[in-house]
């Protein structure tokens, strides 16, 4: 679709510019009478293919041309790959942004960091309320997930309505906040719903995925049974579980401790809006050293081996109030999420090789996940009852395993989208994919907003797997040399010893290679430079095997 294109009245549209093909990075476009609709707009986590970065973002530069059309955004909850974009994207979008109060609460903490607290207009919607945006009728459906006030959102236009389920689970006993609207889900088989649009995180897990009321008993009974300090750490975003950690600690006989400043700005953003009235009286950091080492419970974040994280910086015994020694424990109550593997594994085995035990969900009942597995998504269509199953929200093999779950429950149709893909629901009897627009990933680099293929990550990815060579030249007027050439060589030799020899072969290299030159091409510095250039780097690859990032500085002395 050109940048003058807008949906039709007489079309409604769907495309995702990310969070199919992945997990994070959700963002998904509704399009209908010439206006679209954002819903959600998440980050997800950098690894070693992006070194330096520490954050990814959705590319939104298709819809930022059509800024002017885009009516509002909307947001399911407040976990960050949901909405932690939005201030990092906010200002090339523009748009009014829609959300329930515990979403919008978190959403002005984010939005105050960045100096756009009076800028964003922030719409507060009662839980299972009501709202429109653009052509959009839009009602707040309360669901159950990891977080406070998620929503499935029932898209009503007249060509159509949808369900969009954003993160969604059937906890029968959440804890804190409002438990699922059975009654309102039943009913929605008498809307008529064209489309449901999905999350299939879970959708190759047979059963259900758990309630959060057993994870609260299983861990009392753990925690009991462990002497020394103890460590928790989850997603702060999972209030249920900070309360749950607070029931614990009071049940075991030890005092809470937060650590982390992602804990308590949940924390305050949970009471702010209602919840959470009734936490104990926690200790603080500074305190910790006052009380007997089993007679505390810490609640910190780092669950998924953030580096900056409280518990990542205590496993390296940098942190300024908390200490951890030989026989403490800590308790990952969460799952992994993927990307992020090697950063968890490798906190976790720094901790274990300080003697410090961890406990995880592979060897005991410590989370349940927020997320519907295929009982659950089979509840939900048999409520439901849509035309279409429009899977989202997962990579490759899990919106598959969606598809092919909602064609053995008698959907008509199903379409597996990718990052891109233009679906149109209606009009027709079939949905089908009439266009890719452009799409990618973007990176928060230092303060930047980058292409993941920019030239400065481009160029810090090649120097961190293949090392740098850097060689200086000093020529006089003729191109002879005036000294020797200096190198330095980063990552690609192994002993001193060898570095030494090896450079010095180098040098002999680049040497032999410019006193061939013509006196004409010893004259011109571009070819001085390219010359040696490419002496250093065959020498290079031939003696290590890679191709380092090569660079060459000359002076010439007139």
């Amino acid at each position: 679709m050109d940048a003058e294109s807008a949906p039709g009245a007489d079309e409604l549209l769907f495309c995702p510019l990310g969070g199919t093909g992945e997990v994070g990075l959700n963002l998904y476009l509704y399009g209908h009478a010439g206006q679209w609709m954002m819903v959600d707009c998440g980050i997800s986590f950098a690894d070693e293919t992006t070194p330096g970065v520490d954050l990814l973002l959705p590319d939104v530069r298709w819809i930022a041309e059509r800024k002017d059309s885009l009516a509002g955004i909307v947001i399911t909850h407040a976990h960050e790959d949901h909405v932690g974009a939005v201030p990092y994207l906010w200002r090339r979008l523009g748009a009014p942004v829609y959300g329930t109060p515990f979403t919008c609460s978190v959403l002005r903490r984010k939005l105050a960091e960045h100096g756009l607290e009076d800028e964003v207009p922030v719409h507060e919607i009662p839980v299972g309320g009501q709202t429109t945006v653009g052509p959009f009728d839009l009602e707040f459906i309360t669901i159950t997930h990891s977080i406070l006030e998620p929503s499935s959102i029932l898209i009503r236009t007249p060509m159509g309505n949808l369900l969009h389920t954003g993160d969604w689970k059937l906890d029968p006993a959440p804890l804190v906040g409002a438990n699922f609207d059975q009654k309102r889900l039943e009913r929605l088989k008498d809307d008529n719903i064209l489309a449901l649009i999905g999350d299939s995180t879970n959708a190759m897990a047979p059963g259900h995925s758990g309630s959060e009321v057993d994870v609260r008993t299983a861990l009392k009974e753990l925690v009991g049974s462990l002497d020394n300090r103890v460590v928790m750490t989850c997603f702060a975003t999972n209030v249920a579980r900070l309360q749950t950690a607070a029931e614990v600690a009071i049940a075991t006989g030890r005092s809470l401790c937060l650590v982390g400043r992602s804990m308590h700005n949940m924390v305050r953003a949970a009471q702010e809006c209602g919840y959470l009235q009734d936490l104990p009286d926690m200790v603080a950091e500074r305190d910790l050293d006052s009380l007997p080492r089993d007679h505390v419970m810490l609640l910190m974040t780092g669950s998924q081996g953030e580096s900056r994280s409280a518990l990542a910086r205590t496993a390296r015994e940098e942190h300024p109030n908390v200490v951890l020694e030989a026989g403490d424990h800590v308790i990952f109550s969460s799952r992994v999420i993927p990307g992020n593997e090697k950063a968890i594994h490798s906190l976790q085995n720094r901790l274990v090789q300080r003697g410090i035990e961890v406990l995880t969900e592979e060897d005991h009942f410590v989370h349940v996940s927020g997320h519907p597995c295929r009982d659950e998504l089979t509840q939900m269509y048999q409520w439901v009852r849509p035309k279409i199953a429009v899977p989202m929200h997962g990579e490759p093999r899990h919106l598959l395993a969606h598809a092919r779950l909602a064609d053995s429950l008698q959907v008509p149709h199903s379409i597996v989208p990718s990052d891109g893909s233009m679906i149109r629901l209606a009009p027709g009897n079939v949905p089908e994919i009439i266009d890719h627009v452009p799409v990618g990933r973007m990176a928060l680099d230092g303060t930047k907003i980058l292409p993941t293929d920019s030239g400065s990550i481009r160029e810090r990815r090649k120097m961190g797997f293949a090392g740098v060579a850097v060689l200086t030249l000093v020529v006089d007027a003729d191109g002879q040399l005036e000294d020797d050439p200096q190198l330095s060589a980063f990552g690609l030799f192994g002993e001193e010893e060898a570095d030494d020899d090896a450079i010095d072969a180098a040098i002999d290299a680049v040497e032999a290679a410019v006193q061939k030159l013509r006196p004409a091409d010893r004259r011109r510095d571009e070819i001085v430079q390219e010359t040696a250039r490419l002496a250093l780097r065959r020498f290079l690859q031939r003696e290590t095997g890679r191709k380092p990032h090569t660079e060459v500085h000359l002076v010439r002395l007139e």
